[in-house]
């Protein structure tokens, strides 16, 4: 396998990655009516940004990694939030 479908196939990956983040968030919003997002929605957020910037990187496409890149702080911070919640 040539390195542009290794790096095409991890771009198409971490797109379906970062779908699946709204699908886990309706089906868990359908579940409790009501609007949800689950830990599972950062995950899949993490994951399909994280290979989407490789992808980015690898065809060095600046707008994309800019796209991409400051999204991932926000979804480890979530996680943060999520796995320490504070007491108040």
């Amino acid at each position: 396998m040539n390195n542009l479908n290794f790096f095409m196939i991890l771009g198409f990956v971490g797109q379906f990655f970062f779908s699946m983040r709204f699908v886990v968030q309706w089906l868990a919003s359908e579940k409790y009516k009501k609007s949800v997002v689950p830990l599972a929605f950062w995950v899949f957020s993490v994951l399909g940004s994280s290979l989407l910037l490789i992808y980015a990187i690898y065809r060095k496409d600046p707008v994309f990694i800019l796209g991409q890149a400051p999204n991932l702080l926000i979804y480890f911070r979530n996680i943060w939030l999520i796995k320490h919640p504070k007491q108040y």
